[in-house]
Formats: structure tokens, sequence, C-alpha cells
């Protein structure tokens, strides 16, 4: 019985205290509003021949089924407040649940919040923004009146009066640790049992590195035995092991533990079996062979095994990447986010980029460090635009550059890929709600913000995540550099630190090396959107090539100020890795004076509180360029010597936000959250093989709330229930650790 009476009992008891929604800051609340556009893949998929469909498919499955280990990895009550709506709209479509929430009391506007809410819910994989980590309530007071006239709730009271006492209370606590994700008292995290703070993980970080064990795919659980602490380091794997080593580290006791979200890992393997069999090639088949040993075994070595057959597999119709990938949402920065992406190349596109890495080599000596300090070998990668058909996770960014394996990335490469029908809609922008400028910036801003984003995606995911080496000494104590002779450009002397044995970037700058390499890449994208032969690569000259700068650097300081929507005042927190970063380019640049940016407060139209950035472009070349150019500098060698010191003194310095010195940056915090504008959401087709077996059908849905809501019903047609329970089985096992 996964929902003991007693645990009803307490709910009812409870009333309707756990109902009321207080008088809160809107941040907390998704708009009835907020953008919703569907992803079009129409085209893209109807040229893939039966066999690349059948691929991508199988790939897609696998991606969704992984993707709800999300709701796992992000909340102790995401996975029960998803099984909730999931039962709710599964007996009702969106439509239909309308005529009970008018039978509950529910107005439109109420039942909208109710639909914003669930989509919120189903885009972010859990009540926590992926793009800024901070919760979002429902803007209802009769959620519980909605669900009770259900018609889930008729067929299943039992059921669903137990689900609801289960997450009743926190769908809407907005207690000071539960706004935001954090480790301790900074917020809220499933990567760790409650009861862990920084000091834990940075011992268990110890643990690891002596073991040369990888945190990618694991979770933290503390206890205490007898006096001792105890520490239970859990691999996601299929496989189901009680325990496979138990370890004396220092004064406390490790177990590692195979089975974590061993269920959903399962029927991960299960579809990447199926995908193997319409494999395009060896090098597809011997990376799914090595991604599914990963996930039955947890083993991220196989992972990494995997990810080498992925590099070698150029240029590929449909291209895909699953895992335990991204670190930003892991406040330690070590653990990794499940997703799974399945896409179609864009050719038309693909060939610019393509030209760009051609470019490459001549244009990494432009950066403005010492040749010693860049890769002694530019592996030139696979750098395509791709249509998305699965993007399963948390979020869908605009480019990736993957894989995250520092060893992997410095001596075999990597691949880039831009998002092209992410980026089709992501950002557009209407005039009237486009903040912080001056008016005849706008337009600017409206017509080349596109081009502009194209070519400093291309140029941070290409040059920026791929330039740049790490001084590394490893376990026989061998040099990749001759600390004989390579000196610090800033100092003038011999290097003095470096990476030794299994310590990485992310294990090294842990809580800041996700927002420290996002700055150091958009920081590239600045200073070589500069250089001529960049621009003319996608198609621009002459002015408009001029208009492309001025508008990436307008974009970019704009975007330093609207990063202060995820700093977190009370814990002096940033909440989002790239947001983070913009501010800290803002505010180098700032620094450099000389009139280059202007950022003033003032009076808006509404007679609220507003502000205006502006850019002077006649000194991007110079004051801007100049300024960049130092600090990139800096970054890079900090990060190659692994002077974690010196890096973390730097960076968290311009993270500083404060009501000192010329600009009052907590004041111009609160008008940012005054006019911010909600994310958008996106709405992704389904698969499904039609009867025959042998042909793949595309399912397409609304750009809408509603849209949304029902390609997530339509998403597990075959094992909906099973795939519920066993998410409320893992909810429950661990609810004990977050109390």
């Amino acid at each position: 019985d996964l929902f003991p009476s007693a645990t009803v009992e307490k709910a009812n008891q409870k009333g309707s205290s756990c109902l009321k929604t207080e008088m809160v800051d809107s941040q907390y609340y998704l708009p009835n509003d907020i953008g919703i556009s569907a992803l079009d893949c129409r085209e893209a998929f109807r040229l893939l021949s039966p066999k690349e469909q059948m691929y991508a498919h199988y790939l897609s499955r696998a991606s969704w089924y992984g993707g709800l280990i999300v709701l796992i990895q992000t909340s102790p009550e995401s996975a029960n407040i998803y099984v909730l709506l999931q039962k709710m709209f599964r007996a009702q479509a969106p439509q239909q649940l309308e005529t009970a929430a008018t039978a509950a009391g529910l107005s439109a506007e109420e039942y909208q919040a109710f639909l914003v809410y669930a989509a919120g819910l189903y885009a972010n994989m859990g009540n926590y923004k992926s793009f800024g980590d901070t919760k979002f309530i429902p803007n209802l007071p009769k959620f519980k009146a909605l669900v009770w006239e259900s018609l889930a709730f008729k067929q299943s009271p039992g059921d669903m009066e137990a689900l609801w006492g289960c997450c009743c209370e926190s769908l809407y606590s907005l207690e000071d640790k539960l706004k935001q994700l954090g480790l301790g008292e900074k917020g809220i995290s499933a990567y760790f049992s409650g009861n862990c703070c920084l000091e834990d993980a940075e011992f268990a970080q110890k643990f690891l590195d002596s073991k040369n064990l990888s945190a990618y795919n694991t979770r933290l659980f503390k206890t205490e035995i007898d006096g001792k602490q105890c520490y239970e380091v859990r691999l996601a794997s299929g496989k189901n092991e009680v325990c496979c080593g138990k370890h004396e580290f220092e004064d406390a006791v490790f177990s590692v533990k195979r089975g974590d979200y061993a269920f959903l890992m399962e029927k991960v393997c299960q579809n990447l079996e199926k995908a193997k069999d319409c494999a395009a090639n060896d090098n597809q088949k011997r990376m799914l062979e090595e991604y599914i040993r990963s996930f039955t075994c947890g083993s991220v070595e196989a992972h990494k095994e995997g990810s080498r057959y992925w590099i070698k597999d150029k240029g590929p119709i449909v291209e895909s990447y699953i895992g335990f990938i991204e670190s930003y949402r892991d406040p330690f920065g070590s653990r990794g986010e499940f997703e799974g992406f399945v896409a179609v190349v864009n050719k038309a596109m693909s060939a610019r980029f393509a030209q760009l890495v051609s470019s490459a080599e001549d244009l990494l000596p432009e950066l403005p460090w010492p040749p010693a300090f860049e890769k002694d070998r530019f592996l030139k990668p696979d750098f395509t635009s791709l249509d998305v058909l699965t993007f399963a996770g948390s979020g869908i960014p605009a480019g990736i550059n993957i894989p995250n394996y520092d060893d992997i990335r410095q001596t075999e490469g990597f691949k880039n890929v831009s998002l092209g029908n992410v980026l089709a809609v992501a950002y557009a922008t209407q005039k009237d709600k486009l903040t912080f400028l001056e008016e005849n910036d706008k337009d600017l801003y409206i017509k080349w913000k596109g081009p502009s984003f194209e070519v400093q995606v291309g140029l941070h995911e290409l040059l920026g995540h791929g330039s740049g080496k790490l001084f590394v000494q490893d376990d026989k104590g061998k040099f990749n550099f001759d600390q004989t002779a390579v000196r610090n450009p800033e100092t003038g002397e011999l290097i003095s630190s470096w990476y030794k044995g299994s310590e990485t970037w992310d294990s090294k700058f842990s809580t800041i090396a996700s927002s420290y390499e996002e700055c150091r890449a958009e920081c590239v994208g600045l200073y070589l959107c500069l250089n001529k032969e960049v621009l003319s690569i996608f198609g621009n000259e002459g002015e408009d090539a001029e208009e492309v700068v001025y508008v990436n650097w307008l974009n970019m300081v704009r975007a330093g100020l609207l990063g202060l929507e995820f700093y977190t005042p009370e814990s002096k927190s940033w909440r989002q890795a790239h947001m983070q970063a913009r501010f800290v380019i803002l505010r180098v640049l700032l620094e450099a004076g000389e009139g280059l940016v202007g950022l003033k407060e003032c009076t808006g139209a509404d007679g609220r509180p507003d502000a205006v950035i502006t850019l002077d472009r006649s000194k991007t070349y110079t004051v801007g360029k100049s300024a960049i150019q130092s600090f990139l500098c800096k970054l890079q060698v900090h990060k190659s010597t692994a002077d974690v010191e010196g890096g973390r003194a730097l960076y968290e310095g311009y993270s500083a936000v404060t009501a000192d010195g010329t600009h009052n940056f907590l004041r111009l915090r609160e008008t940012v959250l005054l006019r911010k504008e909600a994310r958008k959401m996106f709405v992704q087709a389904n698969t499904k093989i039609k009867g025959s077996y042998d042909a793949v059908e595309l399912v397409e849905y609304e750009g809408s709330a509603a849209g949304l809501i029902q390609s997530f019903v339509e998403r597990f047609p075959d094992d909906a229930e099973k795939v519920e329970a066993q998410l409320l089985e893992m909810t429950c096992m661990d609810s004990s650790c977050w109390c």
C-alpha cells in the first residue's frame, strides 16, 4: 500500500490550509498568457527513410522513459504531482475536464491557470523551473475542489485522495528553503537526502575521487548508525543490487549501490535494444551497446565509451544523445540530470556551421591566451543544425556542446549541435514586451536578434566550449605540458598548479564550474563575433554585419540585467548558470567605463520603476574588445591551471549583487522582477508504430497548454499505469529522506 490511511487522515485534518494561496511574489506563478509553441519537425521527419523513422522512434521512446527520472531528481513531490495530473487528464481531456472545473466553482481564468500549471509541470519535469530553479505553484485556490469533481476521483476516490494527501502541502508551500533548488539551508535538492549540506557533498566527492568514481549518475543519502556517519552512493542502473561495495573512508562508511531508477533504466535499455536493430552503421550499434551497458550496470566508463563511438559517427541523418549529461541543477555541480534528444539534420543550415568548423584552426590563435594554453590539436567536430523531434528532460537549450567528459573533449573530440526549430520559435519577441531598451534600439533588436544569436550560438558552442587546454598530471606522473617552460601570462611565473589523477574541471571547481564555463564560452562568442570572416560565414556583410555585432553585444548586456531575476538575495546565490554568466559580463563591461555601457534607473510610462541599458557601438571594437580580451584570458588561465582559489575569487567577485557602488543591483533586481516575462514552453510531437509494425506515424499537437498536456497523456500509451505506479513506489521509498 503506497498510501497508508494515516497519510490520508493527516491530509484531511489539515483541512483547507494546504489549499490556500497566499499573496506571494508573481515569480512563483506561471502567467496565464505564457508563451507556448509547438516545435515543427513534420517535414524533417517526413524526409527520413522508414528505417530512419523507426530508429528515431525507439530512441525517442528511450528518451521519454528516461526523462521521467528528472521528476525524481527535481523534488520529493514532483512525481506525485505528475501522477495526479496524469490520472486526471487520462480520464478527461482538458476540454472535458473544463466541465468539472465549472462544477467545482472555477472561473475560466482559474481553469486556465490550472492548465498552465499542469503544462509547466510537464515542460519542466517537476515543479521547479528548469531555467532558474525557482518553485512555481498553482495560481488558483480551488485545486482540491477540481480534483474531487474530476472523473478520475469518481472512478478511484481512495487512490486520488491518497495522492492528493501526499502532495497537497508541498504543492503550495513557499517556505524559504522550498522556494528554490539548493543544498542545505539554501534550498531543496533530490540529488541529496535532506540532511546533507555542502560539507557532505565535498566529503563525498573526495571519496568518489579516491575510488575513481564519477558522480554524474549518482545521488547521495546520509544516515547515522551507532554515532558513525554513513553515506549511500546510489548509481542509476537497471541492475538492482543491494550493495556493490562498502568502504571505510576517514571517519565514515560509504556504501555504493546500484539500482537507482531501476524500472525506468530498464525501459530505456529495452528501447535502445530495439533502436540498435535500425542503426545505420557499426558506430551507432556499438554506441548503443555501450549505453545499454552503462544504464544496466551504472557504469559511467561505459557511457564514455559509447560517447567515443558517438563522436566517430560523423554526419548522421538522425542525431541523438542520451544519459546523465548536464550538471547545472546539482547544487554541487557534479551530478548530471537525465536527458535524451533525437533530432534530424537541417542540411542547409549545417553547411554554414561546417564552414565555421573549417575556419576554426585559423580563429583559435586569435583567442587571447598563449598557444601553450590551447589544445595541442584541434579535433574538428561535427557541427550540425538539427530540427528536434524529441528532447526529454527539464528544458530545451538552443545549442549543445557534448560530451562533457574532459578527458574525451581534450584528446578525442566532441560534437556541436544548434537546435534550429527551437531557435525559430524560442526567441521571437514582440516590441511591446521588449524591456529595458531605448525605443530606437528595439526595432534593431527585433530585426537582428535571430541572426546575431545564430552567430553567438555557433561561436559559443564550437570555439567557446571547444577551446582551451587543461594542464594535467596523470596517475603515472606524466604531464601533458612542459612544466619547466610554460608560464602564467598574468604573472610571468612558471605554472604551479594543475589537475592531478582523476580530478576534473567539475570536481575541482564544483559549485561555480557550470556558470564559469558558460561565461568563458559567452566571452569567446563576443570576442570572435568582431571578426569579419566569422560574420561572412553566416552571410552577414557590410552594414548588416555591423548590426549583427551591435545587437549581439546589446543582447548580452541586456541579458546581464535580466539575469538578476535568477539571483536570490536571502542566500546570496545564483539559480541559473547562463544568467549568472551574463551578469558577470555586464559587470565587466560596466567596469570598462568610457561610456561603453550605460545603465540608468527611471520611471516607466506606466508609473512603475524601470531601467534602460545602452551600448555605445563606436567603442565595441576598442573599449569593449579590450575588456573582454583581458577578462577572457584570466578565465582561461585559472581554468587551465586548476587554480580554484584564484578563479573563484575572480568569478564570485563579479557575481556579487549589492546595493553599493555606481549601480544598486539589488534595487534593479526588484525592477527586473516587476517587468519579467515568463520563459516559453514547447509542445513536442509523439511517434507511434502503425498497426502493420513497419511504419512510424508522427502525432502533432497544437501550441497551447492543452496541446502540451495531451502530448504527455498520449506519451506512454501501453504502460502508463505501471509507469506511474513505479514512480510512486520510488518516491514513497525515499519519502523519509526529506522529512
